[in-house]
């Protein structure tokens, strides 16, 4: 009997300015740098030569609707905004460096870097609100393109909350993942369970 595999690649956009000083980014417009666009042609090819796409969905955000545009010339497959893979809503937080926040709110800043699950951002989502959003998404694309394989560009903080919740791990281990500028994650779904391929892959940067 044939096994239906669901293939699920999972990438972050290109580099923005606002990366460095590190800041609460979220919701904000920060388009790709020189250096971003740069990082998502190379991420399209790396999504070329390893898949063959049947869909692509990105955050509403244009520093995310640029990278899956540079995947979806590479591939050929069509790119389709979904609003449920946004950043984190920062709230009060959008927009700052983590050292204003930190002098701003220093016990909700504390909580956040040491315990995010238990976080609470004034004014903005907390991680399970986000795991409810990524969990949305894994639905659609579970029922949609069952059996085929589907490229989400999506956020640091999303990336991971979708990436915990497919290893079965709980919102405490939020700091022991990484995602790069444009790296590659990859989960295969079937007999009912999630099985992760590959993590944080940013080979495909070298030189970029």
């Amino acid at each position: 009997m044939t096994r239906l595999v669901t293939r699920i690649v999972v990438v972050r956009h290109g580099h923005v300015d606002g990366i460095d000083p590190p800041r609460f980014r979220g919701c904000a417009e920060f388009p790709l740098s020189e250096l971003g666009r740069r990082q998502a042609e190379a991420l399209g090819r790396r999504v070329a030569r390893g898949w063959q796409p049947d869909a692509i969905y990105t955050s509403n955000l244009s520093r995310c609707i640029d990278t899956g545009t540079a995947i979806e010339r590479a591939t050929g497959a069509p790119a389709s905004v979904l609003a449920e893979l946004a950043d984190i809503d920062y709230g009060q937080w959008q927009g700052l460096t983590h050292d204003r926040v930190e002098s701003l709110w220093p016990g909700p800043a504390r909580m956040w870097f040491s315990k995010p699950d238990m976080a609470l951002i004034p004014g903005g989502e907390t991680l399970a609100q986000v795991l409810v959003r990524v969990m949305s998404v894994l639905h659609f694309v579970l029922l949609k393109h069952a059996g085929q394989t589907v490229v989400l560009v999506g956020h640091d903080s999303v990336n991971r909350v979708l990436l915990l919740h497919c290893l079965g791990l709980s919102l405490s281990h939020y700091w022991q993942l990484r995602q790069t500028p444009c790296c590659v994650n990859e989960c295969t779904f079937e007999d009912d369970s999630f099985v992760i391929q590959r993590i944080n892959e940013t080979g495909h940067l070298i030189g970029v």
